[in-house]
């Protein structure tokens, strides 16, 4: 995999050279007259006829060869662009390109991303750069992960009409990119894993049953948080639960924002499916551990990279089904206008077995605990990346 990491400053323009598309060309022979004041009228006749058997089997075979050879063989330019990198983007990333392949040499065309795949670093200034040399390369479509890299290609497009799929845009109506999830109406549709809070918040009280205060950790620059965090709120009044809010926009306001929660004295914290807290998890997870204070997330790579808890979707399978999204709109013409934005059941609980160990807990009351409120339970380790 070919990835191309763009600079906040562009130092000189990019010249990206495009693959050469094929053409038919129709020769004509010229007929030729042959005439003959002796020739008879029966002869004339056969020659004529058989002039125009030729001629139609020529017309024909000039008809069916260019349906053959635009049967296979193209190839279909494809913007890949990811906002940063953490380890459920990549992990998206990944599997849209290994579904991009397979569907290619099943359908014998190309799908060429590695020329045209992007990350922003969470720098919108870099996604703008981006966005203007994918349309200068005329993609034929553009992938964007996550929703500020979705919302700056929705806007870049509006007057092009280069077609968008999104991948794991946590609420796309309320992201202003789709008009509604049945039918998006504009150049846009995708993938979505929006998040469902409330049972993250039963899996908190249902290993922790006497919790008195939670801490809410998240990026006020995430607009797939603002739901996510209005919807704990209101559990929490519900139950009589206090809670703190602490954010942050960088990985150092990160890490401040979660010594405030243990100063706190915060007895448990949550995180929706914000990359910014995501990216930061790795230096974060120790100090909450060992503070004795387990933290609940919205995706998986959080207990990948530290956290107790990680719930949500399969982020795999979000990919796979991204790309056959984007597939089915190159070789079928499906229009995004009325092709609804995919969702997927939540329900994967996955939790970190050191981190448990190092919280005190019981690992096997806690998954007991979990089991009537997970559709599965999945044990990882610390790493960086999934796959290591």
């Amino acid at each position: 995999m070919k990835k191309n990491v763009v600079a906040l400053v562009l130092t000189g323009a990019m010249a990206m050279t495009l693959a050469g598309c094929g053409s038919s060309q129709n020769t004509a022979a010229p007929a030729s007259q042959a005439s003959s004041e002796a020739a008879s009228s029966a002869q004339t006749t056969a020659e004529a006829a058989a002039s125009t058997a030729a001629s139609a089997d020529s017309a024909a075979a000039a008809q069916t060869t260019p349906a053959a050879t635009d049967a296979s063989g193209k190839t279909f330019k494809v913007g890949i662009v990811q906002y940063v990198d953490d380890a459920s983007l990549n992990q998206i990333e990944e599997n849209i390109e290994s579904e991009l392949d397979k569907v290619g040499q099943e359908k014998g065309v190309t799908f060429d991303y590695a020329d045209y795949t992007y990350n922003g670093q969470a720098d919108g200034t870099v996604l703008q750069q981006i966005a203007s040399e994918l349309i200068s390369d005329k993609v034929d479509v553009i992938i964007p992960i996550a929703t500020p890299t979705a919302q700056i290609m929705q806007s870049a497009t509006e007057e092009n009409k280069i077609p968008v799929v999104f991948a794991a845009v946590s609420d796309p109506v309320g992201a202003k990119l789709v008009s509604s999830m049945d039918a998006p109406g504009a150049n846009i549709t995708g993938t979505s894993d929006a998040l469902n809070t409330e049972a993250i918040m039963n899996l908190i009280l249902a290993a922790q049953p006497d919790v008195k205060k939670v801490g809410l950790l998240y990026s006020t620059s995430e607009d797939a948080s603002t739901q996510p965090i209005t919807d704990a709120k209101a559990f929490l009044d519900g139950k009589g639960i206090a809670y703190e809010e602490k954010t942050g926009t960088n990985n150092d306001e990160v890490s401040s924002a979660a010594d405030a929660l243990i100063a706190d004295g915060v007895d448990a914290v949550f995180t929706p499916t914000d990359n910014t807290i995501m990216t930061a998890e790795l230096a974060i997870y120790e100090k909450l551990a060992e503070a004795g204070i387990p933290h609940y997330c919205g995706a998986d790579s959080f207990a990948l990279n530290g956290a107790f808890v990680g719930y949500g979707v399969d982020y795999a399978n979000l990919g796979k089904e991204t790309a056959d999204m984007a597939a089915d709109l190159l070789l079928n013409g499906s229009d995004p206008a009325s092709t609804p934005v995919k969702t997927f059941d939540n329900g994967i609980v996955t939790v970190n077995t050191e981190t448990a160990k190092t919280l005190g807990l019981d690992l096997n009351a806690v998954e007991k605990a979990f089991q009537p409120l997970a559709t599965q339970i999945v044990e990882t380790t610390t790493k960086q990346n999934f796959g290591e």
